[in-house]
């Protein structure tokens, strides 16, 4: 089984990456696909939207996937994976994750564990989504070391939007001295309150600036308090909400998501003959 590992990534906090890494990922197991989510913030945020509302009581967390690693230790299959109800596995996260990253600072080939440890699981799964921290640290730089594509999500702010010059100067980095074979999917519009002038200028500008050089998702997601109360339920939007507005705005990311990686294949294929 190929596997697509993507990362969902913004340094920014609070622009919607859990939200759209959870549902993206149970929208592909709901098109039939093998799904992986990994938590890679130690605030365990993606863990406890899923319904693990105490992460850092859980026995086994990437924290102890990535120490086996670093310790050169053997891991065990699907070891520490929890199954989710709406037909996604999980790779949990917790605070103990923030002293890993403490940990990675000295460690040899330390952009590059969490990569050996998802190499792991590559063929297990057709889809690898990685949650990263709010931060441009070394857990995240790690999850572009090991990520085919990566999904920015922002929010159409000015703040928000200016932070995009920033990651995607980490991500030319990382695509130069690591991992060359990294790409943008592209760029989400998330939280997006259609009724202000202000989203509609930045959605805008963030479409012209951008828009020639990396794909602005035409799935835009609007801002919801539902979102916010699917996660605390440990639901997805689909299963809290299948009506409304997010959860179309999240089918239609996950068509788009998939008619990308057939348009690659395509190219692929053609490549092969």
């Amino acid at each position: 089984m190929n596997t697509e590992v993507i990362a969902v990534v913004n340094q920014k906090g609070g622009v919607g990456k859990t939200t759209t890494c959870a549902n993206l990922g149970i929208g592909l197991a709901q098109a039939g696909k093998e799904v992986l989510l990994v938590d890679c913030d130690p605030q365990g945020s993606l863990s406890v939207s899923l319904g693990y509302h105490q992460p850092d009581k859980l026995s086994f967390t990437l924290t102890d996937a990535m120490s086996r690693i670093l310790m050169d230790e053997p891991l065990g299959g699907r070891e520490g994976v929890l199954t989710h109800p709406e037909g996604v596995d999980l790779m949990p996260a917790d605070i103990r994750l923030s002293g890993m990253e403490v940990s990675l600072v000295n460690a040899m080939s330390r952009e590059t564990i969490l990569r050996q440890y998802l190499d792991t699981m590559r063929g297990k799964y057709s889809h690898i989504l990685i949650d990263c921290q709010p931060s441009l640290g070394m857990l995240t730089i790690n999850a572009l070391a090991a990520a085919d594509r990566i999904i920015i999500p922002v929010q159409p702010e000015y703040l928000p939007a200016k932070g995009l010059e920033e990651l995607l100067k980490t991500v030319n980095k990382v695509k130069r001295q690591i991992n060359p074979k990294l790409g943008i999917d592209g760029i989400l519009l998330t939280m997006v309150d259609s009724r202000t002038n202000l989203a509609k200028e930045v959605s805008s500008l963030i479409r012209e600036t951008y828009g020639s050089k990396i794909k602005v998702f035409d799935s835009v997601i609007p801002y919801s308090v539902r979102a916010k109360e699917s996660s605390k339920k440990g639901k997805s939007i689909f299963a809290h909400e299948p009506e409304g507005k997010v959860a179309e705005g999240y089918r239609n990311l996950t068509k788009e998501v998939s008619r990308l990686e057939r348009q690659r294949e395509k190219i692929r294929s053609g490549l092969v003959r």
